[in-house]
């Protein structure tokens, strides 16, 4: 029952965007809580048009969790190359929302 209440009123928290309040354009992390809503209400297409890194993000969460938990042969490519995507899908949504 307090799931379903916090999903509901979920949207009510979130954080406002300073740097989009004050510059006026937005930063490259707008986006990602509107993403984790919509991933939660399971509009996973809505997410990836509000925030695209976030399916970049979920596994390198994942995968991370699991480093601490297992020893993982290949775990800092596997991280490195999890990162750099992020990074790449962060930077060119930001690029992108600036055009």
């Amino acid at each position: 029952m307090r799931l379903i209440f916090f999903l509901l009123v979920l949207e009510d928290f979130m954080l406002p965007c300073f740097s989009k309040r004050i510059l006026g354009f937005e930063c490259p992390g707008c986006g990602l809580q509107r993403s984790i809503a919509f991933l939660i209400r399971g509009e996973f297409e809505a997410a990836f048009h509000i925030y695209p890194a976030i399916y970049a993000m979920i596994p390198l969460v994942v995968f991370l969790i699991a480093n601490s938990f297992f020893k993982i042969k290949y775990a800092s490519i596997v991280i490195k190359t999890l990162m750099i995507s992020t990074v790449v899908l962060i930077l060119g949504n930001f690029f992108l929302k600036l055009i």
